[in-house]
């Protein structure tokens, strides 16, 4: 009997003990878990602000690329600006001297024949003339290019006619109304092709088939110009394109 009372008493000092110890490896597991668990919520935390960091470089980086762009988009366009100018400038100046050309070249035979009907006016016909020209110089080309067309219509006979067909194109061309403008170039180019702006006027009809879509007749254009003309500039510019086709 006190033999059974003994081992009762030693078994119920026993199991708190191991309770205890079942207590403690429960809650070593639930901290180890939260540890990893928190670690693993770091880590993704800051992998997240990695990401964020690189994205927001990135975003900088092409940002300033951007900006170098546009300055050199600013630089291009400054650049084509003054090109059009000098090339403009230097057909005003080209016009002008075939003008006095022409008129020297038209006057004896203006003299020595009878008009079978009345003549323009010269006077009103240089004057519209001029004031068209003078619309191209100022970069006011779609008053310039009505100018032209109108001066086309009001003086059919008159020996500056290759010179406004070509101005009409060009300042259409300039307005970005590409088929009125090839009608125009095809136009000088055909009707005038000894005129000094007939290779041009070809090149400038190349132009407007390309951005038509119409690259078969632009190339027949270009080979025109260097069969026509092959001592102009145009015919150089003419044969660059051709190899590059």
């Amino acid at each position: 009997m006190r033999r059974a009372v003994a081992l009762l008493l030693l078994s119920c000092a026993v199991l708190p003990a191991r309770a205890g110890l079942f207590d403690d490896d429960v809650a070593r597991k639930q901290i180890e878990t939260l540890r990893t668990d928190h670690e693993n919520r770091l880590q993704k935390l800051e992998a997240s602000a990695r990401g964020q960091i690189e994205l927001a470089n990135q975003i900088e980086a092409l940002k300033q690329d951007i900006a170098k762009l546009r300055g050199q988009i600013e630089v291009l366009t400054n650049d084509l600006d003054q090109a059009q100018k000098r090339q403009r400038d230097f057909y005003v100046d080209l016009d002008t001297r075939l003008r006095k050309f022409e008129t020297a070249a038209v006057a004896p035979d203006a003299a020595a024949s009878a008009p079978a009907a009345p003549a323009a006016d010269p006077a009103n016909e240089t004057h519209d003339y001029e004031a068209a020209l003078n619309l191209v110089k100022a970069g006011k080309n779609k008053e310039a290019a009505a100018g032209f067309i109108a001066f086309t219509k009001a003086y059919p006979k008159s020996s500056f006619l290759p010179s406004a067909n070509f101005w009409a194109a060009s300042a259409l061309y300039q307005q970005r109304e590409v088929a009125d403008a090839a009608k125009y170039y095809a136009k000088t180019a055909e009707g005038w092709p000894d005129d000094a702006r007939a290779p041009d006027a070809l090149l400038g009809l190349s132009n407007c088939q390309t951005e038509l879509g119409d690259k078969k007749a632009a190339r027949a254009s270009l080979e025109k110009i260097v069969s026509r003309y092959p001592s102009s500039p145009a015919a150089q510019t003419a044969k660059q394109r051709l190899s590059k086709k």
